[in-house]
This record gives C-alpha cells, sequence and structure tokens, in this order.
C-alpha cells in the first residue's frame, strides 16, 4: 500500500500527540510505503520553520521526525502538470504526488482535498479513516 501524506498531517504528527502521530507510528508498523515529493518536504520546512509552529518544536525534532518519516517514504519526481483545486492550487502538488507515486490513498484535513474524495483512482481520506483502513 503506497500513500501520500499531506503536509497538515506531517505537521501535526511533529507538534503534537494525537491520531496524526498515530498514524505514523501505525504505518511504521506495517506493510505501508509513505509517498513523498520535494514540494511536500519543501512545504513542510517552510510552515515548520515560520514562529507560530516553531514554538511547538523542540531541539532538533523536526530533523529526529524527517528521519523517522523517510525511513518508510519513498522520494518521487513530480512530473505531472495539471491542475484541479482551483480555491487552493498549492494543493495540486499532493494530488501529482500521489497520481505520479502510484499511491491508493492521499491522507489529508484540509477541505479542499477531502471535498474530492477521489481523484484518478486515489481515494483521499481524513486520518481517522486512514486509521480504521489500516
Amino acid at each position: 500500500m503506497r500513500v501520500v501524506l499531506d503536509t497538515n498531517v506531517l505537521v501535526s504528527a511533529l507538534i503534537k500527540a494525537g491520531k496524526p502521530r498515530e498514524l505514523i507510528l501505525k504505518i511504521a508498523r506495517k506493510n505501508v510505503q509513505v509517498v513523498l515529493s520535494k514540494g511536500i518536504l519543501e512545504e513542510f520546512i517552510d510552515v515548520t520553520d515560520d514562529p507560530k509552529i516553531r514554538k511547538y518544536i523542540h531541539g532538533d525534532d523536526r530533523m529526529v521526525f524527517l528521519k523517522v518519516v523517510g525511513s518508510i517514504a519513498s522520494l518521487v519526481e513530480v512530473k505531472s502538470r495539471f491542475k484541479v483545486v482551483g480555491e487552493d492550487p498549492a494543493d495540486d502538488v499532493v494530488l501529482r504526488t500521489a497520481h505520479d507515486g502510484g499511491a491508493g490513498y492521499i491522507v489529508s484535513g484540509d477541505r479542499h482535498l477531502l471535498s474530492l474524495k477521489k481523484f484518478r483512482g486515489i481515494k483521499i481520506v481524513t486520518v481517522g479513516q486512514m486509521l480504521g483502513i489500516l
């Protein structure tokens, strides 16, 4: 199983205990491959550099987190250029990553993505739904 985790899921898993962190731990224990792209990683770094978020990150937690995620992830080169999410074009990188990376699921808390429910055969689900699937 191949899964793309949206940046909001990754950031939530980093800064607090809860379902997103539980999902990362469950993925690490199961035969699940996280699919990431340069665009998702760049957005993660940008978001976690924001002072509003940074205050929740202690010491080297971000680097440790990235090493853990990196151990269960494959990095794909995104070649697709389609545009789907008119309300928030930045969300298209998640769809492109999933499409080009052969993912079966996108896990997100973003309403623009969740409202699609499915994209080119890829199911778009919440963290809670993905925990149930696993």
